[in-house]
């Protein structure tokens, strides 16, 4: 078994160009199910915006290749699975 804070501390890792996404900021899960359906993990940096607006990378659970023990490696297209958060907190 695997704790959520275990999760959180593992860099998360783009197998399809070798990038650094970042590392998990919440986890979507099936109540119904009790599975995990996505990871999603909070990308600053060029995105982040000066009014606060934040954008999410959401990568569904299917496209999880190895979690490892310092990675998660994932198969992620950039254009995919990117949510805007309004409201973000500034950093």
């Amino acid at each position: 078994m695997v704790r959520i804070s275990e999760f959180q501390i593992k860099d998360v890792v783009n197998i399809s160009d070798g990038r650094k996404l970042g590392n998990i900021g919440d986890i979507e899960i099936n109540l119904e199910t009790g599975r995990i359906e996505s990871i999603i993990i909070g990308y600053t940096g060029k995105l982040m915006s000066f009014f606060g607006k934040e954008e999410e990378i959401i990568i569904p659970w299917n496209q999880i290749v190895k979690v490892g023990e310092d990675v998660i490696l994932v198969r992620h297209q950039s254009h995919q699975y990117v949510q805007q958060r309004l409201g973000a907190p500034k950093n």
